[in-house]
């Protein structure tokens, strides 16, 4: 077993070369510091990688899901269903639309929203789904599909996946994805919305950013956001995207490493994955299980911090934060996602990362495993 580590080990730090420093260079030589023929290219490109219709480049994640509602008349008065485990901004883009979210407690396997509760939960005033596919593990879109409403995926986890062998993008009515500092396609900030419909394409390419016309003229048509993505972080994307089949065989060594070194360790048992789908393998999350385990997820969080191991939590339960607890005091108990919330712990992952620093975290997580059971 390996010693600890001399130096901090990062939790997902990106992978960037000389090239995306070159093109970047490249764009501010160029004169095109916002939306510009770099974008409209990573949108052409996407578009062909997603097998789908349309592909609008906006300046987040976050950006991406509230114009995706928005476009499909989401407003004050209704209701969207989502996932309790994901980052609040999926939560927070149903508030910004002026509806009000309705949290679906999750499985007990990948703790993706579980779709044999949403029926009950569906009213009059329910407007649309907002289902999360975490880690990378597509949810199960099918039956929510069958319930007939409007659905936009957050997939911000889930570029690279497959859902029963059809890719993310073209399944719902909108697909919301992110170029985060963190995510497989990593352009620093910035979101991407795919759909085949073309009113919805419409719609949001009216709202990301005033609509101009020749010259100085312009025209508004919708009240719209300062929603657009620039080149700069446009170039960074497109070649982060020649990358992302190289970046992906990484990480997929990486998870096999995890899966063999871990195997053996009473209380500590990784997220489910679904091998009708394909995985994106974004982040390599486990659940911590006092019992078996010896310590809480805390403590083991802590014990890493010591060994120079850096992990992260996805996600604590988005209806227990102060915001939504406070707001919506009569929103039932989701016990799946509120017991997760005291047990995942995402482990480092990231194409920035050597094999043997994916074995500085799992002889960290033994020695850690050793002393706590």
């Amino acid at each position: 077993m390996r010693t600890r580590r001399d130096t901090q080990l990062g939790f997902q730090p990106p992978a960037i070369g000389e090239e995306e420093v070159a093109a970047v260079a490249e764009t501010l030589r160029s004169g095109w510091l916002t939306t510009g023929p770099r974008a409209a290219l990573l949108e052409e490109r996407l578009a062909g990688y997603l097998e789908t219709e349309h592909v609008l480049a906006v300046s987040s994640g976050t950006a991406a899901m509230h114009l995706a509602l928005l476009a499909l008349d989401v407003g004050p008065g209704d209701e969207v269903i989502t996932s309790p485990i994901t980052w609040p901004a999926t939560a927070n883009v149903i508030e910004h639309c002026g509806a009000t979210p309705v949290f679906c407690d999750v499985r007990e396997g990948d703790l993706n929203l579980d779709a044999a509760l949403l029926p009950p939960l569906v009213t009059g005033r329910t407007k649309a789904i907002l289902p999360v596919h975490l880690a990378g593990q597509p949810c199960d879109l099918d039956p929510i599909h069958a319930l007939g409403l409007p659905v936009v995926e957050d997939a911000a986890h889930a570029l690279e996946s497959r859902y029963r062998g059809r890719k993310l993008g073209a399944l719902s009515d909108a697909t919301a994805f992110s170029l985060y500092a963190t995510k497989n396609l990593a352009a620093g900030e910035g979101g991407l919305i795919a759909t085949n419909r073309v009113d919805v394409a419409d719609r949001i390419r009216s709202m990301r950013l005033t609509r101009r016309g020749d010259g100085s003229l312009y025209d508004q048509v919708t009240a719209g956001f300062k929603a657009n993505l620039s080149d700069v972080l446009a170039a960074i994307a497109l070649v982060q995207l020649d990358k992302l089949e190289l970046h992906a065989e990484i990480r997929a060594r990486q998870f096999a490493l995890y899966d063999e070194g871990l195997a053996d360790l009473d209380g500590i048992t990784p997220l489910a994955r679904d091998a009708r789908d394909t995985h994106a393998m974004h982040l390599y999350a486990v659940r911590i299980y006092a019992e078996g385990a010896g310590a809480t997820r805390d403590a083991y969080q802590r014990e890493l911090r010591d060994e120079r191991i850096s992990t992260s939590i996805h996600f604590l339960p988005v209806h227990r934060l102060t915001w939504f607890r406070e707001r919506y005091p009569a929103q039932p108990p989701l016990p799946v996602a509120e017991r997760a919330g005291h047990e995942v712990l995402s482990l480092p992952l990231s194409p920035a990362h050597s094999d043997d620093d994916i074995r500085d975290a799992i002889d960290a997580i033994r020695r850690v495993h050793a002393r706590l059971a």
